[in-house]
């Protein structure tokens, strides 16, 4: 059975990967995916006491993660009595605490960790005047007790987890930086210790605040569903969790309030802002017997609505469960850090050990100097600010789509949507609405075209045919007035007119020739007096965005447009001709298009597919990444791997840009992490570097790093390609 389970005080995506490697490897556990931005962990288990299991591989890992089931998340307080002697041990060391996420668990201990830096920081600061101002007797003696108390305020809890990590052969950030501060006062170096220790512990509090800061706004997605509904009951109302209210139920939507359960409405008049489920900013005009989606927020209006489904397969629950689980699909460099983490930290140690050893044996400078700049060389190297970027930028882009209205299902989809080559498209539903429209209307032997689709509409006044809806749509006013309707089997419609027959259908009507004009177009004649008066061309619509959006995917790097049809060729054609910049394949049954798909990718090519219908799933799930028109079809919602939530094609091309600059911050994170590092190793090598610098090159490097990853989630909605704002449809 799946499970959700919140590991809380877990704030080192180091720590976070080998904990879920651990438990992938543990017997009895499968599907195991942790989500470090939402500090869910998900897993497949038929086990018992699955969370004493996971507490203690957490203890053997992580001291002080606190592993609760995500069904008392809403108490914040409802735990296993095994995790309460974890309350009193939780450290700041590589993984420090989030002030935010739990201050109100431990009391004043935060209060107590900010006195106890600001005061190592006032002594550093008196150890480092000292120590170039005074020329005191005991000047040595006063700035090592000045700089042992710094050190000690700051870095307290550093220091004792460093040193049972030590003690377990766990080399991570704390040992390293207990095994650099310790040399560096053997070596005399008091001052440049006690900075060392001020400086990363800073570093790692405003760490915390940008890390911590990064999963509110990611936590602020799961806000669009409410948790409580105003149920109506025999003409009283009353407040219950929305997760019991059945199908069927009639709720009450006050003013202001959000949707918490999709439904039908009963009575009423609002707006609904649906824009944190579409992306959409206009407001929807929603009347007795619209439909009203969970999540939306409503107007000034008085909402009643029938429910039309539970709790748990509303478009909220389902928009949620989707951005959610894409953590589970992590994006091939998100997996390539987790495999570099684990390979990266032994061989930096292991040059650090080789720094140390080798030039002062070789004749290249005394033990001291040499061990002082492997010293450097270990705490520079630390991999946190990669480890932890990497997956926050992913999951920041993840939530930034959901913001606009696109719902991508997982790491790799955005670097498939970032890399893509070819983007294909279903075309009924997709590029087209999908509805019959008279598309142009001919007028001949001295009829106005007005007139033409007046007098059709009229004939076809009492027809259910498609054709003969689209043409009634179509007319302006119906003031004609005929006699004596009829149906003409396989051809029309017929009445009278002014005394004389009147007929719509098709060419069968016809006693003359088509007009060369009329060629090879989907027509509906009118025939007045045995004579053509008028024929109207018959088509779907295209979509009043898609062209512009062809145009745009072009500009941000797609190389091909391919539109797939099952339609015939002349249809395909006509589409193609409005739209320009497309090829198509036509008259295609569905494995016809998994072929085509396959041959694009074994060409070496990135393919995305766009479609609407059930017929589309199986091409959905072929693409490298398969994106689905709307909240419609189950199926291919569940076979896609992105969703347009509003069924609009204009957040295609936001989502491609999205997609290119998560991928541009992943890269740009990775490189410039890894080159300051190797700045600062190399300068270390060459005895040029100092050791505040290595801090500076782990904490400091982290934090730019996770700010930068954040920034993801406060881009403005709506791009073109020149960064103008775009209105919304």
């Amino acid at each position: 059975m799946k499970q959700t389970y919140i590991l809380e005080n877990l704030n080192c995506a180091h720590c976070a990967s080998k904990i879920e490697s651990k438990i992938a490897q543990t017997e009895g556990y499968g599907e195991v995916s942790f989500n470090f931005a939402t500090k869910r962990l998900r897993f497949e288990s038929g086990r018992e006491n699955t969370l004493e299991e996971i507490q203690a591989i957490c203890d053997s890992i992580e001291e002080g993660v606190r592993v609760r089931a995500e069904e008392s998340s809403h108490s914040g307080h409802i735990h296993h009595e095994h995790h309460k002697e974890h309350e009193e041990h939780c450290h700041n060391g590589c993984c420090g605490e989030h002030e935010h996420d739990h201050g109100h668990e431990h009391g004043g201990g935060g209060k107590a960790k900010k006195l106890f830096l600001a005061v190592s920081i006032v002594l550093g600061i008196a150890a480092a005047a000292v120590h170039l101002l005074a020329r005191w007797e005991y000047n040595d003696w006063i700035v090592l007790s000045l700089s042992l108390a710094a050190t000690l305020c700051a870095g307290y809890d550093v220091f004792l987890k460093g040193i049972k990590n030590a003690f377990r052969l766990r080399i991570e950030e704390t040992v390293l930086i207990t095994i650099a501060v310790i040399a560096a006062f053997i070596l005399g170096e008091y001052v440049e210790a006690a900075a060392v220790t001020v400086l990363f512990s800073v570093g790692e509090f405003i760490e915390d605040l940008a890390v911590g800061k990064s999963r509110r706004d990611i936590e602020k997605l799961s806000q669009i569903r409410p948790d409580t509904a105003v149920i109506l009951e025999n003409g009283a109302e009353r407040q219950v969790p929305a997760e019991s209210v059945k199908t069927g139920s009639v709720i009450i939507i006050k003013p202001h309030e959000r949707v918490p359960l999709d439904g039908v409405v009963l009575s009423g008049e609002s707006t609904l802002d649906t824009s944190a489920l579409t992306g959409e900013s206009l407001p929807r005009r929603i009347t007795k017997g619209g439909e009203a989606l969970s999540g939306s927020i409503n107007g000034d209006g008085l909402l009643t609505l029938k429910t039309t489904g539970e709790f748990g397969d509303s478009t909220a629950t389902r928009i949620l469960r989707m951005v959610e689980d894409a953590a589970a699909q992590k994006g091939n460099r998100e997996k390539l850090i987790t495999r570099f983490a684990n390979i990266y930290t032994p061989v930096v140690v292991s040059l650090a050990v080789l720094i140390a050893v080798l030039p002062p044996l070789l004749g290249f400078g005394s033990f001291s100097e040499w061990i002082y700049r492997a010293l450097i060389v270990l705490v520079a190297s630390c991999p946190c600010a990669i480890v932890i970027s990497v997956p926050l930028s992913y999951y920041s882009g993840i939530g930034a789509g959901s913001r606009m209205g696109v719902l991508i299902k997982g790491g790799k989809y955005l670097e498939a949507l970032a890399k893509a080559d070819c983007m294909a498209f279903d075309k009924t539903g997709t590029l087209t609405t999908g509805k019959i429209r008279v598309k142009k209307v001919y007028a001949y032997n001295g009829m106005s075209e007005n007139e033409v689709l007046e007098l059709a509409a009229a004939c076809e006044q009492y027809s259910s045919h498609p054709i003969a809806q689209a043409i009634k749509e179509s007319a302006p006013q119906q003031n004609v007035r005929l006699s004596d309707y009829r149906e003409i089997a396989g051809c029309g419609t017929s009445a009278l007119y002014r005394g004389k027959t009147v007929s719509c259908g098709n060419s069968k009507l016809l006693n003359d020739p088509v007009p060369g004009e009329l060629a090879d177009k989907n027509l509906v004649y009118l025939i007045y007096d045995s004579k053509l008066t008028g024929a109207l061309e018959i088509g779907d619509a295209i979509r009043p965005e898609a062209k512009g959006v062809l145009r745009s995917l072009k500009e941000n790097g797609v190389k091909r447009l391919l539109m797939l049809t099952g339609d015939t060729k002349r249809g395909a054609e006509q589409v193609r001709d409005e739209l320009g910049n497309i090829e198509y394949r036509a008259e295609l049954m569905p494995k016809d298009k998994l072929d085509i798909i396959g041959e694009l990718q074994e060409s070496g090519g990135t393919v995305c597919f766009v479609g609407d219908g059930i017929n589309d799933a199986p091409v959905l799930s072929r693409s490298d990444c398969g994106i689905a028109m709307g909240l419609g079809a189950e199926a291919a919602i569940e076979a896609a791997d992105a969703v347009l939530a509003s069924g609009d094609l204009s957040a295609l091309p936001k989502a491609v840009r999205l997609a290119k600059r998560t991928m541009r911050t992943v890269k740009g994170n990775i490189t410039f992490a890894l080159a300051v590092k190797a700045a600062v190793i190399a300068l270390a090598f060459f005895g040029i570097a100092q050791m505040w610098m290595s801090v500076l090159a782990d904490t400091g490097v982290c934090v730019i790093c996770v700010l930068n990853a954040a920034r993801l989630l406060k881009q403005r909605r709506c791009h073109d390609g020149a960064g103008r704002l775009l209105k919304n449809r």
